[in-house]
């Protein structure tokens, strides 16, 4: 399962690396609708979306939300308040503690999607596929797959990196000028 936590780890890098490339204005235009303005999804709905996400082992993406928050927020408040440091060492502790297990807010916030994305048979119907031979074997051969995906896919824009410079200097050179 470590593997799983590093393959989603790169993939929450990847993904917001890939969105601070894209200007604001189209973030907001593309982005999901946040958890709040969802409409409730049934109980059933619900339940069915929590069990796919459990089978998939999904609150490994974020089992470290909170200690990685507080983390990073004690580090944005040391950046200002150097002679804090101490302070802010032992409050990060405390404010970790204080707000330990929040991160199950997370896990419902994703059922509600998965229950505004399906409907309740839908969910239902992943449920009994994610159970069957092949659901399971997808279950377990998913993250090695998306791994290899994301090395093979940096090994071609490395490549590709290349063709485009070597593009670049074609018809810089075209112009006079070697670069």
């Amino acid at each position: 399962m470590k593997s799983l936590s590093r393959i989603l780890s790169a993939a929450g890098l990847a993904v917001g690396l890939a969105l601070t490339a894209v200007p604001a204005d189209a973030q907001q235009k593309n982005a999901p609708a946040p958890a709040q303005q969802l409409k409730p999804g049934s109980p059933g709905a619900i339940a069915a979306a929590k069990e796919i996400l459990a089978m998939k082992n999904a609150s490994a993406m974020y089992a470290n939300a909170v200690p990685n928050l507080v983390e990073q927020t004690k580090n944005v408040l040391l950046q200002s308040n150097l002679n804090y440091q101490k302070d802010l060492n032992e409050v990060a502790v405390i404010v970790a503690k204080n707000l330990a297990g929040r991160e199950k807010e997370i896990g419902d916030g994703m059922a509600q999607v998965y229950a505004n994305e399906f409907t309740e048979q839908e969910l239902k119907d992943l449920v009994t596929f994610y159970k069957s031979p092949l659901g399971q074997k997808l279950l377990a051969s998913e993250p090695r797959a998306i791994q290899f995906s994301m090395s093979y896919m940096n090994q071609w824009a490395q490549a590709f990196a290349e063709t485009i410079n070597g593009q670049f200097r074609a018809e810089m050179k075209k112009r006079g000028k070697d670069i």
